[in-house]
């Protein structure tokens, strides 16, 4: 384990503080990537491995469950160990979950592969972000820190279709998975010599075990349920047993740390209206933009034709307008606006880059209409984003940094399971009802191939419709809720004696 490296002086800045940005933001991508590389290549590891139809949701959906379910957990263990440990532990053990996924022989390894990456991502999330935080000490530094990690991280999502496709196309689908590791290596070592965690701020009190345990449990159950409601329904029995359980377990939690001395999620981290607002309206979004990424994805590949490589391309214009919007947008006006001035527009700007997606048509231009619609999407989360990161844990005590950090993520997983469930079953609903409505008029074979694609294009448009309105309420919670002004200039946790100080630590969707 490695030992915390010696901080600068109080007061003063980490000279190496922009150095730890680049391997801080390089572990970010890494996890980042996972999440759409894999996609690209499981049709080939399926086959490969013999899964069937019927499990191979599972690769995605073990990474899922153990993400989502420990990421509190996480969260704790990096306040408990060291901010600095749990981080290269984390890099260490997601690159060794990597190795065992690319090298799978079969089902049963390759599921224990994905389920190992997500325990280590969540301990690994956490104490990433963490860092960033205690690392950048002046105000208008840490906003151009946050603009430059967040912008790296929001893109990642597309840079790993890019990267997928061309791994899967010209190499092999394990490379998906050992691509991870020479990101790992070079992060855990690069933190290793370069980072610099302030001694102060470190949680010693007990680990909550019934808190873990409840909270595991919980969460595992609430995003299962989400992911069995797309394939089974939402009547199904076994659905609805798992909300309902999810329901028992996360009450059970709540009461237990109300009561324990050393609760895993102090409620006090929770009950801030502004931080309230702020992981509210961050989920919601991450369920609007699942609209985008999901539909748009299948749009591109199957009914205009696009191959893996071409489509992670036709995500560029997203990603430009994120890092202007991350970078020039919130940064420069992140210290001078109260930020729900910010995150208001920033997501009414999305809801109208969504908007437009719902005129697609099977013909649909890509520069006449897909192209501003990505480039408005990525404007304003990027300029949403920014603020929203600096609020994530606003005022919490630099000892529940980190299990304030992995709060904000599990509302994003979370969001993202319902995402993924709500708009699938709204879409395949719609897709349903257009093809039975229009089935007479397909008499030729080339008739029901349109028939077809018609019918796709009208369940996409039909689910990023609801995914416009959940934007649109994720801005009307961000201008309602978040009431504090601009942020203040002061230092953060970590960056002198004050154990008190506020801690800002960002979060980006992943």
């Amino acid at each position: 384990m490695p030992k915390t490296a010696p901080s600068a002086a109080p007061g003063l800045p980490d000279p190496g503080r922009w150095k730890a940005l680049v391997f801080i933001a390089l572990a970010q991508l890494m996890v980042v990537l996972d999440a759409t590389i894999v996609n690209i290549a499981l049709p080939s590891a399926q086959q490969d491995l013999g899964i069937s139809d019927g499990n191979r949701q599972w690769v995605i959906t073990a990474y899922a469950l153990a993400f989502g379910g420990l990421l509190l957990f996480g969260g704790r263990i990096s306040d408990l160990w060291g901010r600095k440990r749990a981080f290269v532990v984390g890099l260490a053990g997601f690159a060794a979950a990597s190795a065992l996924g690319g090298a799978a022989t079969g089902e049963a390894m390759m599921l224990g592969a994905r389920a190992l990456q997500g325990a280590f991502g969540a301990l690994l999330a956490p104490a990433a972000l963490s860092l960033l935080a205690v690392t950048f000490t002046d105000a208008r530094e840490r906003a151009k820190a946050f603009g430059i990690y967040g912008a790296i991280a929001g893109g990642g999502g597309a840079v790993g279709l890019i990267l997928g496709g061309f791994l899967t196309e010209y190499l092999n689908w394990r490379w998906t998975f050992f691509v991870n590791i020479p990101f790992a290596v070079v992060a855990a070592l690069g933190a290793y010599l370069v980072i610099r965690e302030p001694a102060a701020g470190r949680n010693r009190s007990a680990l909550d075990v019934p808190g873990v345990v409840l909270s595991t449990l919980g969460l595992v159950a609430l995003v299962y349920g989400f992911t069995r409601a797309e394939s089974e329904g939402w009547g199904d029995a076994g659905t609805v047993g798992l909300f309902v359980g999810s329901a028992v377990l996360l009450a059970a939690f709540v009461l237990v740390e109300s009561r324990v001395r050393a609760p895993l999620l102090p409620l006090r981290v929770l009950t801030d209206r502004n931080r309230g607002g702020v992981y509210l309206s961050l989920g919601l979004a991450v369920i609007g933009m699942f609209g985008l990424f999901l539909f748009l994805t299948y749009y591109l590949q199957v009914v205009k034709g696009y191959s893996p490589v071409m489509t992670g391309f036709a995500f560029l214009p997203m990603i430009a307008g994120m890092i202007v919007g991350s970078t020039q947008i919130g940064t420069r006006l992140m210290t001078r606006v109260p930020p729900r001035l910010l995150m208001g527009p920033g997501f009414l700007t999305a809801a109208v880059g969504m908007l437009l997606l719902t005129q697609l048509e099977v013909g649909t231009s890509y520069a006449g209409l897909i192209l501003p619609a990505q480039l408005l999407l990525g404007l304003g989360m990027g300029t949403a984003f920014m603020p929203a990161m600096s609020l994530a844990t606003h005022g919490v005590d630099p000892k529940d940094a980190g299990v304030a950090s992995a709060m904000v993520n599990t509302s994003q997983q979370v969001g993202g399971a319902i995402g993924t469930a709500l708009l699938n079953t709204i879409a395949a609903s719609a897709t349903t009802a257009y093809l039975v409505d229009h089935a007479a008029s397909a008499t030729t074979p080339d008739a029901r191939k349109l028939l077809q694609l018609q019918g796709m294009v009208e369940g996409y448009t039909s689910a990023i419709w609801w995914a416009v309105g959940i934007l649109a309420a994720a801005a009307v919670i961000a201008v309602t809720l978040i009431t504090t002004g601009k942020p203040d200039t002061g230092a953060v946790a970590g960056s002198g004696e004050g154990a008190d100080d506020e801690v800002r630590i960002p979060v980006v969707a992943h």
